[in-house]
């Protein structure tokens, strides 16, 4: 085992693949505690990963991907040579989670992080009615639709791309906030905001057209309020290969449509 090789710590998803590679890693590099690394090899999917950055988040420890999932789009490729090497080329790209604040009819508060997304969709079979606020300037008076989104930069390929909203460079500093399905205004398609923006949505008519809330897996349910803003103290930091990185993916990613 080399001296590089003893900071890092191997994490998998249940996925058998993962849980082999991870295997193979470990056994032929040595590992470390996650709580002693400097650097955690996270192999499996683009799920995995983010569960991986949330729970590492602003720990200074920095997260290698390797896919071992389906698509991986945040991933570097698998392979199980010259992994130190790899690591001490790799480039590091620093994203910062959502804060998610969100008030249920019931009067709670719940507070949750997201790497990807804080997503809100109708409840039952009627269309949402939401207000939209940025930085306390009420934007949108009414917005029915399917749901709607604030997305950062890492989520933005996500199910920010389902619902055709923009792809964000990772180190562009803005959100993209993304209607789905809108009925009226029918021809909104979203704004792009900056990343010091807050936005809140009020729920409109919450007890006849109940809406749901989630940041990334954080799901809150018949919310009346929630605000969203990028967090200015949390961090996290991912590691890509420099023949592969971020941007290098994002403009690809862009040409294909």
């Amino acid at each position: 085992m080399s001296s590089n090789s003893s900071r890092f710590a191997f994490v998998s998803s249940d996925v058998p693949d993962a849980r082999a590679a991870r295997d193979a890693l470990a056994a032929r590099y040595g590992e470390v505690a996650v709580e002693e690394a400097e650097i955690i090899v996270a192999l499996g999917g683009d799920g995995f990963l983010l569960q991986t950055l949330r729970e590492t988040m602003s720990s200074g420890r920095k997260v290698y991907g390797m896919n071992r999932g389906t698509i991986g789009f945040l991933m570097n490729e698998y392979r199980v040579g010259g992994l130190p090497e790899r690591i001490a080329a790799a480039l590091p790209e620093t994203i910062r989670p959502l804060e998610m604040e969100a008030v249920t009819q019931d009067g709670e508060t719940v507070s949750a992080l997201a790497i990807n997304e804080v997503a809100l969709w109708r409840q039952s079979y009627q269309t949402a009615k939401i207000r939209i606020t940025v930085d306390d300037h009420v934007r949108l008076e009414e917005l029915s639709c399917d749901g709607v989104m604030v997305a950062t930069p890492a989520g933005s390929t996500a199910y920010n791309l389902s619902a055709h909203g923009p792809i964000l460079p990772l180190d562009a500093p803005l959100l993209a906030l993304t209607p789905v399905s809108p009925f009226r205004p029918r021809n909104w398609r979203g704004a792009l905001l900056s990343n010091r923006s807050t936005v809140r949505f009020d729920i409109l008519e919450p007890g006849k057209r109940p809406v749901n809330a989630a940041a990334d897996h954080t799901e809150v349910k018949a919310a009346t309020a929630v605000t969203v803003r990028e967090s200015p103290t949390k961090t996290a930091t991912l590691l890509f290969d420099p023949s592969h990185s971020w941007n290098e993916r994002i403009l690809s990613e862009q040409f294909r449509y």
